[in-house]
């Protein structure tokens, strides 16, 4: 593998926390149990309810991660973008998919197996131990996040989404900050779990109070600070 390749796929697994805590020696061992996969713009990774068998780092493209609530609605739980890893969990326990993982992009992915992670694990007890560790935080983390997040009301899940959105895909322009992927009302809809008219119903009021605009199909946040105080952010 040449050193550039081997660089990217490292950088990759350090995305994760899980991958975080392992020594240089432990995480090239990891990388040498690795794969590549391709996949199509639209083509599913995995179905909620398939066996847990592996985890994925993104080298190249955008999945996208998103299950049916119980209403119905379908719901997008994340958006993983090159550099970045999801299903690590399944390394570990094996479960089944708790949610859809779909391409939305042309996409390349590094693989990683759980039938050949599992015999590096258990060959040591102490790397085991700070996985074990590093999951409990993410836990504690999650619950803590998730029940933040359902007290909030659809303005403030929307506006939180929003800024994040901007933290994680925002360019500088003339009006503000504009988010560099296409969000359809549909894929905002999913992801603050509300439904596509109330959606709408709440970007036209910001579109109309100068807090929201478009520019070629992507959304700009023309004043951000105020958009954050809004919500309740700093």
């Amino acid at each position: 593998m040449a050193g550039d390749d081997r660089d990217i796929r490292r950088g990759a697994l350090l995305s994760s926390s899980l991958f975080q805590a392992m020594q240089p020696g432990e995480l090239e061992a990891v990388l040498r149990l690795s794969s590549e996969r391709r996949y199509r713009k639209g083509q599913t990774i995995f179905q909620k309810g398939d066996a847990g068998s592996s985890m994925m780092a993104v080298l190249s493209g955008r999945v996208r991660i998103g299950a049916i609530s119980l209403e119905g609605k379908e719901i997008t739980l994340n958006m993983v973008d090159a550099g970045e890893v999801f299903g690590e969990i399944a390394l570990l326990d094996g479960k089944p998919r708790s949610a859809d993982a779909t391409a939305i992009e042309d996409t390349l992915l590094l693989v990683i197996e759980r039938r050949t992670f599992l015999p590096f694990l258990e060959a040591d007890q102490s790397l085991a131990l700070r996985l074990l560790s590093v999951l409990c935080e993410r836990l504690r983390q999650t619950s803590e996040a998730l029940g933040d997040f359902v007290m909030f009301d659809l303005e403030a899940r929307l506006g939180r989404t929003l800024v994040k959105l901007a933290d994680d895909y925002g360019r500088p322009n003339g009006q503000g900050v504009r988010i560099s992927i296409k969000l359809s009302q549909n894929d905002l809809s999913r992801l603050v779990a509300s439904s596509r008219e109330s959606v709408n119903k709440q970007m036209r009021a910001w579109e109309e109070a100068g807090l929201v605009a478009k520019e070629g199909g992507l959304i700009v946040l023309p004043r951000l600070a105020e958009l954050k105080r809004l919500v309740g952010l700093k």
